[in-house]
Parts: structure tokens; sequence; C-alpha cells
């Protein structure tokens, strides 16, 4: 019992230092206050738009608003995400928010000079469809910007936990201007959220390789527009979550329905009663945010990700069966607890399995399938209730998630085994090497995955000088001989590696290495390790230094931990 308390008291230490250490990450910090600043000017800019619209053309020019922002946004998702392969992603967040800025202002400029409700219609379609490649490109560049597995997973919750504040205080602060002011005056502080959010993306800097863009045919543009769903579609694990995912967010679509349903005719509480029941759902969200930093420093988060997905479908079983409002309010928060966890631990699974190359593509993807399924989930809670009843639609909705995590679920456990962070001495063995320290953490998390650990006994040759070189060598236990023309040049032990020069200059093996005792080495493939250096500048400055300090000579360099 007491080692269980310490453990949990461990794991509470280690989840607080990974927040803290999101908040010393100057990077993290500035995405994730632009982020806050962007999102709560979204769900504010979203009500000013439906109280407009129904201010001019009642409840159906509100859903004709609705599905002319929601459809061609999850149109063009997939595609969006594009921009965040090919440009730096920092710069598709401060390009996006540009042109929300200038629609916004416009659209506040035209309801301060009383422009015809289409133009002010058209631009906050625009403007909305504008927010389009922020969450895909967001989502992909957080995992360059975090230093660890922990920082990654602690940046998610964080992100998790203002956006469950965000959709409450978006739309209270627009509820306070419209009562006092106007929409116009919400469209402008919406516009000056997106001024900050765009300040705060300025004081991100990302070092990168100056690597020129290989022009694009047509055929190749059509390739790399699809890229996102290739990568879903060639690995089975990563198709299953997707089905976890768009069945969970269809639920979600159904719940915005049911919540209404519920508080009107389940418990009589009348359209105010429909504000507390999700309010209850985003307190239990941000718990669930909060609650989801102790999955810092897990390894595999097939469980929690599962778990939040069942979370979210026992509530609505729960509602269908007792209708008490205590009941309710209990079982919605709860529901906001399992909406948290899925978010933050599958996505921090997509971020781990997927290369970085296509990953603001592949979050494209989920963002179209989001879009879409709540749309679906909605839209399918009228023909339930026709077809069941009000109580039995919610326990057959309910029943949907649990009854897929129970065929599916050992399916997604595969990505987590894929997928799962290095252990923590690889990534310490790793960030020791001056070629990888200045990595990232989402790069150096991506090249622990790829080491080969290799057991090697005393005596045995690991490279020949002269042979072609394959792979590049860190020296985990024992020691080894460096050796040029048959004369030992230099020793390693724990902490020394090898192989570079050959790698990086295209040559063939400059000394030979045998093994001197027993030797546990981790290697590291030619083609993901030239990746990894030449990918980021000061990798490949330090590559460069220890290549130059190695081919002059151990009499001129003075140290005896290097070979290559």
């Amino acid at each position: 019992m007491l080692s269980d308390v310490i453990g949990v008291g461990g794991r509470f230490r280690e989840s607080m230092a990974a927040f803290a250490a999101v908040g010393r990450n100057a990077n993290l910090r500035w995405l994730e206050l632009a982020w806050t600043a962007s999102i709560i000017g979204h769900y504010a800019f979203l009500i000013a738009v439906s109280v407009y619209a129904y201010g001019i053309g009642g409840e159906k020019a509100v859903g004709l608003i609705f599905l002319a922002r929601l459809v061609p946004a999850a149109l063009i998702a997939p595609f969006a995400g594009m921009l965040g392969d090919r440009y730096p992603r920092e710069r598709v967040l401060l390009f996006t928010n540009a042109a929300r800025i200038v629609l916004v202002g416009a659209a506040a400029l035209g309801v301060f000079l009383d422009a015809d409700p289409w133009v002010i219609y058209g631009l906050s379609i625009a403007a909305t469809i504008a927010t389009t490649p922020f969450r895909s490109a967001q989502a992909a560049l957080t995992p360059s910007l975090a230093r660890g597995p922990a920082e990654l997973t602690a940046a998610n919750a964080v992100a998790s936990g203002v956006e469950s504040i965000a959709v409450f205080a978006g739309p209270a602060l627009a509820g306070i201007l419209l009562a006092v002011a106007s929409t116009g005056v919400v469209f402008t502080i919406t516009a000056l959220l997106i001024v900050a959010s765009a300040l705060f993306l300025l004081l991100i800097n990302v070092e990168r390789a100056e690597q020129p863009r290989r022009e694009l045919d047509a055929s190749t543009i059509a390739a790399e527009r699809f890229a996102g769903f290739t990568i879903l579609g060639q690995n089975p694990a990563l198709r299953v979550m997707m089905v976890l995912l768009t069945a969970q967010t269809a639920v979600f679509g159904a719940v915005n329905v049911f919540i209404v349903v519920a508080a009107i005719e389940l418990l009589d509480l009348g359209e105010g009663g429909v504000g507390y029941l999700n309010a209850a759902m985003g307190v239990g969200a941000f718990i669930g945010a909060v609650g989801a930093l102790s999955l810092t420093g897990v390894r595999r988060l097939s469980p929690a990700f599962l778990a939040g997905v069942v979370l979210i479908g026992l509530p609505l079983i729960a509602i269908g069966i007792v209708q008490e409002l205590v009941v309710v309010v209990i079982v919605l928060a709860i529901m906001g607890i399992g909406s948290s966890l899925v978010d933050v631990a599958g996505l921090t699974l997509v971020q781990r399995a997927v290369p970085d190359d296509v990953l603001a593509r592949v979050f494209g993807v989920i963002q179209m399938l989001w879009l879409a399924s709540i749309g679906i989930g909605a839209a399918l809670v009228p023909v339930l209730i026709a077809w069941l009843g009000i109580e039995n639609a919610l326990i057959a909705a309910g029943a949907f998630l649990p009854l897929l995590v129970v065929l599916l679920g050992a399916k997604v456990a595969r990505i987590d085994a894929a997928a799962a962070a290095p252990d923590p001495e690889e990534l310490r063995i790793l960030a020791s090497v001056p070629i990888f320290a200045p990595l990232p953490g989402g790069s150096l998390e991506h090249v622990a995955a790829r080491l080969v650990p290799l057991r090697v006994e005393s005596g045995t040759v690991i490279v020949r000088e002269g042979d072609a070189g394959d792979r590049f060598y860190i020296v985990a236990e024992g020691e080894i001989d460096v050796s040029q023309d048959g004369r030992t040049i230099s020793e390693l032990a724990a902490g020394g590696y090898f192989g570079e020069i050959a790698l990086l200059r295209d040559v063939a093996r400059t000394a030979t290495v045998t093994a001197r005792t027993d030797v546990v080495l981790y290697a590291l493939d030619r083609d993901d390790f030239l990746a990894a250096v030449t990918g980021h500048p000061q990798s490949a400055e330090a590559a460069e230094t220890v290549m130059s300090a190695r081919l002059a000579g151990p009499a001129s360099t003075g140290y005896r931990s290097a070979a290559s």
C-alpha cells in the first residue's frame, strides 16, 4: 500500500514537473498562448455570427450558416494540412491568423457600416474556413517544440485544457459584449484576440536547415495532397484508431442534440438547462485535461485512450436509465473527462506514430473526419428518437462506443506498441551524443525509437577499415578499440560513438573498431541518421565539428573517445 502511495506521489511530481517544463520551454509557451487567444476568439466569433444570422433570418439562417461553415472546412481540411508539411508550420499559423484578421476585421467594419447581410455572411464563412489549417499545423508543430515525451504529453494536456476553458470563455465573452454592445464589437474583439495570437507566434524560434523545396508536377501534387489518407490506409492500427476517433466524435455530435432534448423533455429544465448541462460537461473536460497530466512519462497510452472512449459512451446509457438532475450532471462531467483523455492520449499517439513530414496532412484528415462525424451524429439523433424513443435512443448511442472498444481495442494496442515513448535510458544515451544533443524533443524521440540494440562478444570486429558504412553506433556498455592500419589509435567506453564520417562524407570506413570486452551497442541505420542530422542546423554543425576533430587525429585533439 505504501509503495502504491509513493508511486502515485512520484507520478504526480513527474506530471507537475512536465507541466512546469511546458511553461519554461519558451517556444511551447508562445504556442500555447497563441492557441489560447485564437480558440477563445474562435468560439466568441461563432456565437456572434449565429446571433447576427438569427437577427436577420431566424433559425433557418443559423442552420444555413452552420452548414456553409462546416462543409467547406471539412472538405479542405486534408489538403490544408499539406501547407503545414510543405512550409514552416509556425509561418502557416501566422499567415492563417493574418487571413483571419483581415476577414474578421472586414466583417466588423461591414456590421458597423450596415453592409448587406450576404457580405457579412460571406466574410464570416471565409474567416471560419481560414481557421482550418491552424489546428493541423499546431498539432504537427508541437512535437518539434517539445523536448521529450513527457513534455509532449503535458503540452497536449495544456492545449486540451485551454480548449475546455475556451468553449465557455469564448461564448461568455460574446454574451457579455452582445448584452452591452453589438455584434460588430464582438467581431472587433475577436480580431484583436487573433492579433494577440499572431504576436505570440512571432516569438516562436524554430531552428531548421534550409532545404530547397522540390518542384511538384501534377501527379506529384495529387500524391502529396492525399499523403495523409495514404499513411492512414497503410497502417491497420491507425485505421482502427481513426474509426474510434470518428465514432466518439459522432457520438459527441449526437450529444449536442441529446442535451437539448434531455434538458427540456426529460428534466423539465427549460432552455436555460441546456447551458447548465453543457457547463457540467465542460467542467469535466477541464478536470480531465488536468488529470491527463498524469499521462506524462507513460509509455503506453492506448489504455487511457480506450478508457476515454468508453467514458464518453457510458454516461448516455446512465441518462437513458436514470433521469435525475444530479445523476445527469455527474455523468456529463464524466463524459467531459473521457473527452479530454481521448484528446490528449489520441493526439499524442498519432504524433508518436506518424512521420513528421506528413504529420500535418494526417491531422488534416482527422480534422475532416471530426467535422463530418459531428454533423452525421447530430443528424442521426432525430432518426433514433423516432425509432426507439428518447430513453432507448440514449442507451443505444451510449452502448455503441463500449461495443466498438470491445471489438477493436486490441488492435489499437498495436499502435501503442509501435509508437510507445522510447525508454528514458535510450533517450538519455542519445542526448549525451553531441551530434544529437541539439535536436528538439520530438526529433530526438523519433531517432530513439529507431535505435537497434546489439550485443557483441569480446574480440568481434564491429566495423572494418575500408568497408562501406551503413550504420552509426553508440556504446552503451563495455569497451572497444579503434585502430588504423593495425595500430590502436583510441579506446571507447560507455557513451562513446563512431561511424559518422563514413555516413556524412559518403566514404569508406576510416578505422576498424573491435570489441575489447563484451559490448552493448545502439545502432542507427544510415537513412535515419542522415535524416536526423542534416535536418537540423545545430546538429549538422555539431557533426561537422566532431568529424573535423576526428580527421585531424588524436594527437591534435587530445581526446580518447572517438572513432569513425
